[in-house]
């Protein structure tokens, strides 16, 4: 489903609880994660519907490199020629996006966290057993050389090479999976950091949660769930209690 306006020019695709964000950036359009591989004709929809055309997609940016982030980043740079950025710290994953190590056995943490069981399954018949990664990237350092030239946010801690990206003159900041509200490992609803199943160090995440309040955005827009418009101080106190609990 496309959601339009969730910030200013920026809309959301969520398919299989898993987010698309597409960037207007004047005559042409930023894509910000790949989902997963039944995204694709659902993503192309999308462009269409926003007035666009693939040859107008000027880039890719991955906030990080998971196998749900870069369902179709292949074949989006190999079909419409797009670009792909991610850090240099995540070139690796997003090339291997099955190779991480999460803090906790992913197998067993699902097990004691029935509320994952549905929307993992959903994930499954999307895709995401099938993803094949990319190579072929390009550094997401630098905002001057990447489209749309938003802040990139260092944000590791979920992978190691995680960014978020700061569309000031929009007030939003797209977070990825550095915060979501919603946890398709457990099932959990409201502002929190990805369950250990599926991020690396799980303290560093909640560390790295002190950069996104230094953006003041008042749009938080995560990989999984909806957009939470209330301020990204709220956001992230809820996220770092939802930890305290864990």
């Amino acid at each position: 489903m496309l959601f339009r306006d969730v910030a200013e020019g920026i809309h959301r695709l969520e398919i299989a609880h898993t987010n698309t964000y597409f960037v207007e950036t004047g005559d042409q359009l930023l894509v910000v994660d790949a989902g997963l591989p039944a995204a694709w004709p659902h993503l192309l929809l999308a462009v269409h519907d926003l007035g666009y055309s693939p040859a107008r997609v000027e880039g890719l940016l991955l906030t990080h490199g998971h196998f749900d982030h870069v369902g179709t980043a292949a074949r989006m740079h190999r079909e419409w020629g797009t670009p792909v950025y991610v850090h240099p710290g995540d070139r690796e994953l997003a090339a291997h996006p099955y190779s991480y190590r999460p803090q906790t056995n992913r197998f067993g943490f699902v097990a004691l966290h029935p509320g994952g069981l549905l929307p993992l399954g959903r994930m499954l018949v999307a895709g995401a057993a099938t993803v094949g990664g990319i190579a072929d990237t390009e550094p997401l350092e630098s905002r001057a050389d990447v489209p749309g030239s938003p802040w990139i946010i260092e944000t590791p801690g979920h992978t190691d090479g995680h960014v978020a990206l700061h569309f000031a003159a929009r007030d939003a900041v797209i977070v990825g999976d550095a915060l979501v509200t919603f946890d398709p490992y457990t099932g959990g609803i409201g502002p929190r950091v990805v369950a250990p199943a599926a991020t690396a160090d799980v303290d560093t995440a909640v560390a790295s949660l002190d950069r996104l309040v230094d953006t003041e955005a008042k749009h938080v827009l995560p990989g999984h769930g909806p957009g939470w418009s209330l301020g990204v101080r709220s956001a992230v106190a809820q996220a770092r209690r939802a930890a305290g609990a864990a």
